[in-house]
């Protein structure tokens, strides 16, 4: 095998042919109309899915626990039985337009790991876990990053049973339903790190060239819900000065939030996303305008600047159209700075293993964000055609699938501490 003190040695790689069968055979459930997945979380597709990643695990000796949430967590036991373990993992539910990788890459290389390591047979110190984690996506049930969350103690879990869908479906209800509701408490498990593998979301790799992403932070987001109530009135009849036209008051804020972006580039994005606009009808002036603001950047006195302005400036530009402004939070975290000794295992691994690699920010939010606030976590990137993702044509080649899942491997294994 070969190693360097308790750095595993090059030659210690992933089966890639084995790693790009198993993406393909997930794929295959929960197919979209388009070439990607609709596997949502807690749907009998997503149960599919899980039925399929725990035989996979249990073929290769892992033992399974599942918490409350119904996150699955598949270990391979280490020598030491007093040992934490090193979790590695990330999410198989998807967008309901959703791609063959996001997530999933993470899951199925932290599994290869461990079919890789029983290959050679190499025993670690640590145990290393396998995990899937509920609801990352947050799109059928709100919001993302639910089950890492309720784990990190942001979100309780009660209030997590009662997330509804655009059903009136509850979100405990829908797992108790699929049969993935666990008994082991959520949040007792400790561990001895964390390591997510992810296709980056973003065109930077792809445009720089590089094989790997080294994640040193991930943004800190605000999400702001705004309201403009004007007065609904006929387009036809109503003249010019007398309008009051809530949808120049979205219109307006739209330029301000991309001022406020742009004035803090490189490091902070902004824009606005859903919309809805009442009573929505050709005729009729809009009278309200419901819509939210997204802000992000990896520097919290960034993030909170820009919060800060939209609060001056916006309701100046309402009140000039005869408008009013009403805002609120809904949804904020901090941008998490990953564990430093963690990300230099990994900048080491794509090192020792030949692979082009830069820093980079995570412009999305993981798992591993609210993992990070209990234990030492870090991520790796791998690049994604033109950076799309949430898209059932997000793809990835087989190259950077591998060379995501090597340095994975090795910083994972350094962490759990080879044996003999």
């Amino acid at each position: 095998m070969g190693q360097v003190g308790n750095q595993p040695g090059e030659n210690l790689r992933i089966n890639p042919e084995r790693l790009w069968d198993s993406l393909m055979d997930m794929a295959k459930i929960g197919p979209g109309v388009a070439g990607g997945n609709n596997r949502q979380t807690v749907t009998d597709e997503d149960a599919e899915g899980r039925a399929l990643f725990q035989k996979w695990c249990e073929d290769a000796g892992l033992t399974m626990g599942v918490d409350e949430m119904g996150t699955m967590f598949m270990r391979r036991e280490g020598t030491d039985p007093d040992a934490l373990p090193v979790y590695v993992g990330s999410h198989l539910d998807t967008q309901p337009t959703g791609g063959k990788y996001d997530g999933v890459l993470g899951v199925l290389a932290g599994l290869e790991i461990v079919r890789t390591l029983n290959d050679l047979d190499i025993k670690t110190k640590h145990p290393i876990v396998v995990t899937n984690w509920t609801n990352e996506e947050g799109t059928r049930f709100a919001p993302a990053m639910l089950a890492s969350g309720v784990f990190a103690g942001i979100h309780e879990l009660d209030w997590a049973y009662d997330r509804v869908d655009a059903e009136g479906k509850t979100f405990g209800d829908e797992l108790k339903r699929i049969g993935w509701k666990g008994e082991e408490k959520v949040g007792d498990r400790k561990m001895h790190a964390f390591f997510e593998l992810h296709i980056e979301q973003g065109p930077i790799l792809e445009a720089e060239g590089k094989d790997i992403g080294v994640v040193t932070h991930g943004q800190g987001l605000r999400w702001i819900e705004c309201t403009v109530t004007g007065k609904e009135s006929h387009t036809g009849s109503t003249p010019m000065p007398m309008r009051k036209n809530a949808g120049r008051g979205l219109a307006q804020i739209t330029e301000l939030v991309h001022e406020i972006a742009m004035d803090n580039a490189p490091n902070a994005v902004g824009a606005i996303g859903h919309i809805d606009v009442y009573p929505n009808s050709r005729n009729i002036i809009p009278g309200k305008v419901v819509f939210t603001i997204d802000f992000r950047s990896h520097e919290l006195d960034t993030l909170n600047g820009m919060v800060a302005r939209f609060e001056e400036e916006a309701p100046k530009l309402c009140e000039a159209l005869g408008a009013e402004l009403e805002w609120q939070s809904v949804g904020s975290f901090d941008p998490p700075a990953f564990d430093e000794t963690c990300v230099g295992m990994i900048r080491e691994a794509a090192e020792r293993l030949g692979y082009s690699h830069q820093d980079i920010i995570s412009g999305a939010g993981h798992d591993a964000c609210w993992i990070n606030r209990l234990y030492p976590t870090a991520m790796v990137m791998c690049p994604c055609v033109d950076g799309l993702s949430h898209n059932e044509a997000e793809e990835i080649t087989k190259d950077w699938a591998r060379a995501g899942a090597d340095v994975l491997f090795h910083a994972v294994v350094e962490k759990a501490e080879i044996v003999g």
